[in-house]
């Protein structure tokens, strides 16, 4: 009862405002809302409404006070007295109530009214910003050169740039040629989830029925269609769908032809893991399923298949850490610095910004032509041993000039091998051809490398489980700086050193010029990392870096 004579109450004040002054009579009290504890929904609603509605009456009677709105009110009939008015309506029921509500908020039909509103009650919400100060705040956000083109791009460039990755992996599994796109049959884009909610799709008889395909020749029409359907590859079905794109890109025939066991499933029991053959399609666009380069002959007519030629996009695994495995120069040397990550629990993505970062340091490139030209005149199958002939050869190719001394050590056993070799150079000045760097320096390199993980588990206040709750899964981008010594290990080198002095050559440039002993942070990253860089010192603030 309360709640209808408020709604008449305020029936009366909005039909008074309309008039262009208030009457002379008192104001009609207002009941007092109960208390805040006692508010039901329903209570808050009609309070919200009422607020609105009062608000629009205001709004109105600054109207009426304007020129053009007195101009108007004097040449249009006046209206009928209030106690004529009281009666006109009853209120408004809920659902009139919020249409009337919505109608009162900001739309396209009445933006202006909205921002009459809005600077108006300015004066409650806060102080505008000055211009000069606005425009200092965008220019360093956006830059004194962005347009609305280049904000729209900024806000599309992720998913076009997920789209251009997507296609150019499809045409890589279909050498360049085609691709198949797979998608869901009458799945509307726009109500994806509302359509997959209750597919299920559990046989090769289900799969027929939702399953629609469309081949492309032109990477311009895969990707527009691509883009289109983009929802539906961003569903729960968008990996599965992607990955039978790849499949029918490369040929069901051609996939099985690259494993070394077709018998066995390509997503593994029991958690839907996928095969080394997936990561490797996606990667060099052969189903392959092993890591290292080429082919390994066992003999007998059987081989190992490999990674085939170079990739854009390499690979890192915590299994070769572990020596389970050997990644070979392939995929740890991409022609980008982007690498996937495997770990025992899913992928993540370790990249640089600078290509530089797999460029050879100057003893890189020294030991590379050097072994080289051993190489070349190994005839042992790659036993890693030479003739003498061979290594005067060598040292002819490379302008390497050994002591008589110490050239004869070398030849006595009549043939020479490469790990003696290399240890004899590192003793060798570089004057002479040799490796030997006083300074630690020659050898060293520095540069920083970002590692991204999509579902990496939360870590609050340092501590990953804390209260017993359950870490949270979320996006982590970490920062690690890493630094790459010489060939040789910290131990050898000081043990070089050592056994400079100890023989009587008491060398102290040797000694005040040997780098110091730098400290480093270690995670699970780090072992993967070393595969790649042998003996790299990495450091990084904040969370650990997380593979899992």
């Amino acid at each position: 009862m309360a709640d209808r004579e408020e709604d008449e109450e305020l029936q009366m004040a909005l039909r008074m405002s309309l008039q262009g002054s208030p009457p002379a009579q008192p104001e009609p009290k207002r009941s007092k809302p109960p208390p805040p504890a006692a508010e039901s929904p329903e209570a808050e609603a009609r309070l919200k409404q009422r607020e609105l509605m009062a608000a629009a009456a205001e709004k109105r009677l600054r109207a009426a006070a304007s020129p053009a709105a007195v101009s108007v009110a004097r040449a249009s009939p006046q209206p009928p007295p209030p106690q004529q008015l009281a009666v006109v309506e009853p209120a408004p029921a809920p659902e009139a109530a919020k249409e009337e509500a919505a109608e009162l908020e900001p739309t396209g039909a009445s933006m202006e009214e909205a921002k009459e509103v809005e600077v108006e009650e300015g004066e409650e919400e806060g102080e505008e910003l000055p211009p000069d100060v606005a425009e200092k705040l965008w220019a360093m956000v956006f830059g004194a050169g962005v347009s609305k083109a280049v904000l729209a791009q900024w806000s599309n460039q992720g998913i076009r740039a997920l789209v251009h990755a997507m296609v150019e992996i499809l045409f890589l599994c279909g050498t360049g040629k085609r691709a198949v796109l797979a998608s869901i049959a009458c799945v509307n884009r726009r109500k994806v989830d509302a359509v997959l909610e209750g597919l299920s799709v559990e046989s090769a008889t289900d799969l027929q029925k939702v399953l629609r395909t469309s081949s492309f020749t032109s990477r311009k029409d895969a990707f527009d269609i691509l883009l289109a359907n983009i929802p539906l590859f961003e569903s729960r079905l968008g990996a599965m769908l992607f990955l039978i794109s790849a499949l029918l890109s490369r040929g069901l025939e051609y996939i099985q032809a690259d494993r070394d066991d077709p018998s066995q499933p390509l997503v593994t029991a029991p958690f839907g893991h996928a095969s080394q053959e997936i990561v490797n399609l996606l990667l060099c666009g052969e189903a392959v399923p092993n890591v290292f380069d080429g082919k390994m002959d066992l003999g007998g007519g059987m081989s190992l298949k490999g990674i085939p030629n170079n990739v854009e996009v390499g690979f890192l695994t915590l299994l070769e850490s572990l020596n389970l495995c050997k990644v070979g120069q392939y995929l740890k040397c991409p022609k980008w610095p982007i690498w996937v990550v495997g770990s025992e629990s899913h992928y993540t993505v370790l990249f640089a910004l600078n290509p530089n970062v797999q460029e050879e340091n100057e003893l890189e490139e020294r030991e590379s032509k050097i072994r080289r030209a051993f190489d070349a005149q190994d005839q042992s199958g790659g036993g890693g041993f030479i003739s003498v002939e061979g290594f005067q050869q060598v040292l002819r190719d490379t302008d390497i000039n050994f002591p008589s001394d110490k050239l004869e050590d070398l030849c006595n056993a009549g043939i020479i091998v490469w790990s003696e070799f290399w240890q004899a150079l590192l003793q060798l000045d570089k004057r002479a051809g040799g490796m030997k760097d006083p300074t630690g320096l020659m050898g060293k390199k520095q540069f920083t490398i970002f590692h991204f993980n999509g579902i990496a588990k939360s870590v609050l206040n340092g501590n990953a489980n804390a209260g017993g709750s359950v870490p949270i899964q979320r996006p982590r981008l970490c920062k690690l700086n890493v630094t790459v010594p010489p060939r040789w290990t910290q131990d050898e080198y000081l043990a070089d050193v050592v056994s400079a002095s100890t023989s009587g050559s008491k060398d102290d440039s040797i000694l005040s010029l040997a780098p110091p002993v730098q400290t480093s942070q270690h995670a699970p990253l780090v072992d993967c990392i070393r595969t790649r860089w042998p003996r790299a010192l990495c450091t990084w603030a904040g969370d650990v870096p997380s593979i899992v």
